[in-house]
C-alpha cells in the first residue's frame, strides 16, 4: 500500500443502534429508563452490602464486586449511546474510542470471571458446607477477586494493544453504537489476522473456561440438591440456581454468538442486538435477580430504610 495516499483518521462516526431517525427518541427514553434502573439497582446493592454487617459474607462480597462491574461497564457504554440518539453527528475521537474499547473489554471480562467465582462459591456452600468457612476465607476471597481483575486486565490489554497497531484510513464510519472489536476491524487498512486470532483465543478462553467451570459446579450443586429431603428446601435451591443459570446463559450466550462466529456468517446488525443484551440488559437484571429476590437483602433493605425514617 502506498503510504503517501493514506489519510489517517482522528475520529470515528458511530452509526448507532438504528439508522431510522423516527425511532431515536423512543429508544432514548427506553435506554435512559434501563440505565436509571441499572444505576439505582447496583448503587443500592453496593450501599446495602457496605452498610449491613450481616451481608459481609463471601457470597455478598462477590455480589458487591459484580454490582461494581455492572455499574462501571454499563456507564462505559450507555451514556454515549444516549447521546447518539439526540445528536446529529455521532463522533468519538480515536483516543476516546480506544479508551472505551479498553474499559469495555476489561469489565466484560471481569464479569465473566466474577460470575464463575460466584458459581464456585455456591458449589462450596452447598456441596461442602462444613468446609465453607475455611475454603472461602477472607484471604481466598481476596485472591479470587485479584485473579478476576488481573485476568480482565490481561484480556483487555491484549485486545486494545492489538487494535492500536492497526492503521485506520479513509472510511471512519463504525457500524455500531460503540467502539467494539469487530466493527473496528472492518475499517482497518492493514491486516487484521493477528487481531482475529487474539479475539478467538481470548474470547474463547473468557467464555469457554468460565462456562465449563460453571457447568461442572452446577452439576455437583444439582446433584446435592436432589439429595435434599425437604421439598421446600429443594424448591428454594432450584429457584436460586435457575435464576443464576438464566443470567449466565444470556451473558455468555450473547457474547459467544457475537465473537465466536466468522465475520462472514454474522451480520453487524445481529451483532448489535446481541451486544445490547450483555452490555445494557444484563447489568440491569443482575441486581434484580441475584439480590432483590433474596431474603437477606430484603431484610437489610427494610432495616436501612427504617433507620433512615426514624433517625
Amino acid at each position: 500500500m502506498d503510504t503517501k495516499n493514506i489519510s489517517f483518521i482522528t475520529e470515528f462516526i458511530l452509526v448507532g443502534l438504528t439508522e431510522y431517525t423516527e425511532t431515536h427518541f423512543p429508544f432514548f427514553f427506553l435506554f435512559l429508563g434501563i440505565y436509571v434502573i441499572t444505576v439505582a439497582g447496583n448503587l443500592g446493592l453496593l450501599t446495602l452490602i457496605g452498610m449491613n454487617s450481616p451481608l459481609h459474607t463471601p457470597m455478598y462480597y462477590f455480589l458487591f464486586n459484580l454490582s461494581f462491574i455492572d455499574l462501571c461497564y454499563s456507564t462505559v457504554i450507555t451514556p454515549k449511546l444516549l447521546v447518539n440518539f439526540v445528536s446529529e453527528k455521532n463522533t468519538i475521537s480515536y483516543e476516546g474510542c480506544m479508551t472505551q474499547l479498553y474499559f469495555y473489554c476489561f469489565f466484560v471480562s471481569a464479569e465473566c470471571y466474577v460470575l464463575t467465582v460466584m458459581a464456585y462459591d455456591r458449589y462450596v456452600a452447598i456441596c461442602k458446607p462444613l468446609l465453607y468457612t475455611v475454603t472461602m476465607s477472607p484471604q481466598v476471597c481476596s485472591l479470587l477477586t485479584l485473579t478476576v481483575y488481573v485476568g480482565a486486565f490481561i484480556g483487555a490489554w491484549a485486545h486494545t494493544g492489538c487494535m492500536l497497531r492497526l492503521t485506520f484510513c479513509k472510511d471512519n464510519t463504525v457500524n455500531h453504537y460503540m467502539c467494539d472489536i469487530l466493527p473496528l476491524l472492518e475499517l482497518s487498512c492493514s491486516s487484521t489476522y493477528i487481531n482475529e486470532l487474539v479475539v478467538f483465543i481470548v474470547v474463547g478462553f473468557d467464555v469457554g473456561v468460565p462456562s465449563i467451570t460453571i457447568i461442572v459446579s452446577y452439576t455437583f450443586i444439582l446433584s446435592s440438591i436432589l439429595h435434599i429431603h425437604s421439598t421446600e428446601g429443594r424448591s428454594k435451591a432450584f429457584s436460586t440456581c435457575s435464576s443464576h443459570i438464566i443470567v449466565v446463559s444470556v451473558f455468555f450466550g450473547s457474547g459467544a454468538f457475537m465473537y465466536l462466529h466468522p465475520s462472514s456468517v454474522l451480520s453487524m446488525d445481529q451483532g448489535k442486538v446481541s451486544t445490547v443484551f450483555y452490555t445494557i440488559v444484563v447489568p440491569m437484571l443482575n441486581p434484580l435477580i441475584y439480590s432483590f429476590r433474596n431474603k437477606e437483602v430484603k431484610v437489610a433493605l427494610r432495616k436501612t430504610l427504617s433507620m433512615k425514617i426514624f433517625s
